[in-house]
């Protein structure tokens, strides 16, 4: 009844499960809707279990209340924020966000059908650029929006809603556990704060069938943040530790030349070369943030590489400087 209504449709049928969600909160689905124009929706299904079932037994009443809270973001996200996001920032527009208690449906566009189809697990290069260039038109978008009904800071693993992962750190990495808030309070005492995604690995990006255009998707975790928390996971979603490190310098230009050109392009009255300087100084926090959670929540996962370690103990050793001379 929720998609007849949504879209107007004389007859819905099912055409299968995209995917569960995670920890069984409920599935992902492609419906046919007879009787429009649309010719087919996705609906993103939450209906939370009786008892989590977390992939790496994180099983936890904290672990619990985030995940409501994250679906709570995303009714959020497509009602009041997901309708500023243009043709340079993709994402699928939703005709219906219905909430019952903790159950949610939302009725989303069919991405495949508008044409972003792919799915990929490499990258070309002008596919990696596209995704450069969603990410700094996203944070253009949003720079200095207000998160109002979304996560106060963005990211799945931001350091207030992680405290259990963050007591195992204290066992794998001391000196990293210690600077810990600091690292969180450098990245929130930026004057450039924007939206973001807070979940942008490869996965939740859908590419065009021609051209290099993208999309993305899965808004469980967007909040205030600055743009290179973002970029930082992005790189180290699908980029090998020796492509991080090789591509580093290139893949940021590209993304802070595409930055000012949609703050350009919209009018910011920003300072450009503030901004980028400010962000600058703190991608290598953003990633070392990321890889405290890192550590902390899967010590063994092969993200957790030589070329993180380097970057988070230069961070700690400049922290640990700027506090013996403050």
């Amino acid at each position: 009844m929720i998609i007849q209504s949504a879209t107007g449709a004389s007859r819905v049928t099912e055409l299968g499960v995209l995917q569960k969600l995670w920890s069984g909160y409920g599935s992902i689905v492609r419906y046919a809707v007879e009787g429009t124009d649309i010719g087919s929706v996705v609906v993103k299904h939450v209906s939370p279990p009786q008892s989590g079932n977390h992939p790496r037994g994180w099983n936890t009443d904290r672990s619990h209340q985030r995940k409501l809270k994250s679906y709570s973001v995303e009714t959020v996200w497509y009602r009041e924020f997901a309708a500023r996001c243009d043709t340079a920032c993709r994402v699928p527009r939703a005709s219906a966000v219905k909430t019952a208690g903790n159950e949610v449906v939302m009725v989303l566009e069919d991405l495949d059908a508008a044409g972003f189809s792919l799915r990929m697990s490499q990258l070309t290069e002008s596919q990696l650029a596209a995704c450069l260039d969603w990410l700094a038109n996203f944070h253009a978008t949003f720079l200095g929006v207000a998160p109002t009904g979304l996560w106060p800071n963005g990211t799945y693993w931001h350091l207030e809603t992680r405290p259990d992962e963050l007591e195992v750190l204290a066992q794998q990495d001391h000196a990293l556990y210690e600077a810990a808030s600091a690292i969180d309070a450098h990245l929130q005492a930026s004057a450039y704060q924007t939206l973001v995604h807070g979940d942008a690995k490869l996965a939740n990006f859908c590419f065009a069938d021609s051209g290099n255009g993208v999309a993305a998707v899965d808004f469980q975790y967007v909040g205030r943040g600055i743009g290179v928390k973002d970029l930082a996971y992005f790189m180290g979603s699908c980029l090998s530790e020796a492509e991080c490190e090789q591509n580093e310098r290139r893949l940021l230009e590209h993304y802070f030349s595409a930055l000012r050109e949609a703050l350009i392009r919209k009018g910011s009255s920003v300072d450009l070369d503030a901004l980028e300087s400010d962000w600058r100084r703190l991608y290598p926090l953003a990633w070392t943030d990321f890889h405290r959670f890192l550590k902390g929540w899967s010590p063994g996962h092969w993200k957790i590489n030589t070329y993180s370690e380097r970057l988070a103990a230069e961070v700690v050793a400049q922290l640990n400087i700027g506090s013996r001379c403050s």
